[in-house]
């Protein structure tokens, strides 16, 4: 198939490798504008950019897809099937409908579940124990197009959202290239969606990570999983803002949610329903990751501080 394919992060390299790998004659690539990155604002080019010129792909980089400009770089492409994975931006009509079998998106969620733009990180801070990837037609809807292929997976227990994010960008290479093949063959018979079933994933935003420890212990642990390792979850203590690297599941504590309740090998804190979370690995702000045991060899935390926003 003569493909163009749309993406910007990591997550969307696996795929455009495997549709090189296939066979398939992969002629422009679409990727966000290279952006500033470090203290030093160095502008730096986004991974499926560097992807495409190391196999001499073109590679364009439009501010916005609405001016008619990339429709026309499509219309002189002329290609049987656009590729979507995270590309970021919101493809209007004449985008949509400007190759032979339209544009097809590679979702990391079961949809109609997690809609949106963050379903990997959501579906573990929502304590989901599965979940997987979906191939779909797209239309103008925010993830509302006809399902083509779906693939499931279990998450594990102590699974983040950083691994979770590995995994499923090679599941969803592999299923684009099937999904290909089959669409090539003429075996593909699209479902639509039950949209009364539909989930949405909104962007994450850095304040939605602050631990909340008046939920149980086990969603806490969730937060901290899902939102690792961006945007980092964190809580205040003592008046210091502390991300949480890692964390486990702790005993039980009668304390008052949001208390410490061990200060020994590890930071405890208590949470809802007499449970509590253990917090192994942190970063205080200004300082480097550190295992709880050496932070409070270095701060003393009494037993029963309320840790909280800001507090002092």
């Amino acid at each position: 198939m003569k493909i163009v394919f749309m993406g910007t992060p990591d997550y969307a390299v696996a795929t455009l490798e495997a549709l090189i790998n296939a066979g398939h004659n992969v002629a422009a690539v679409f990727a966000q504008p290279d952006k500033p990155v470090g203290r030093k604002q160095i502008l730096t080019p986004p991974p499926v950019k560097i992807c495409a010129q190391k196999h001499s792909i073109p590679v364009f980089q439009p501010d916005t897809l609405r001016d008619g400009r990339a429709a026309g770089i499509l219309s002189d492409i002329k290609p049987d099937i656009i590729v979507v994975v995270a590309y970021g931006k919101i493809l209007p009509e004449d985008i949509l409908s400007a190759a032979k079998y339209g544009c097809v998106n590679g979702h990391a969620s079961l949809l109609p579940k997690y809609r949106g733009a963050s379903p990997i990180q959501w579906c573990i801070v929502c304590g989901e124990t599965k979940t997987g990837v979906t191939v779909m037609q797209m239309d103008k809807g925010m993830d509302t197009g006809d399902i083509l292929k779906t693939a499931e997976v279990r998450i594990g227990d102590n699974e983040t959202a950083e691994e979770l994010f590995e995994r499923l960008s090679v599941l969803t290479a592999e299923l684009m290239t099937e999904t290909l093949s089959a669409i090539e063959k003429g075996e593909i018979v699209p479902v639509k969606q039950d949209d009364s079933k539909a989930s949405y994933a909104p962007i994450i935003r850095k304040e939605m990570a602050l631990l909340d420890f008046s939920k149980s212990a086990r969603e806490v642990y969730n937060a901290v999983r899902g939102y690792y390792s961006w945007p980092c979850a964190y809580f205040f203590l003592n008046g210091k803002r502390i991300k949480v690297i890692k964390a486990e599941l702790g005993g039980g504590s009668a304390l008052k949610p949001g208390s410490v309740a061990d200060n020994k090998d590890n930071l405890e804190i208590a949470c809802a329903d007499g449970s509590s979370v253990k917090i192994t690995v942190l970063q205080p702000e200004g300082s480097k990751q550190m295992t709880a045991r050496q932070f409070l060899n270095g701060n003393r935390i009494e037993i029963g501080t309320v840790a909280g926003e800001n507090n002092g």
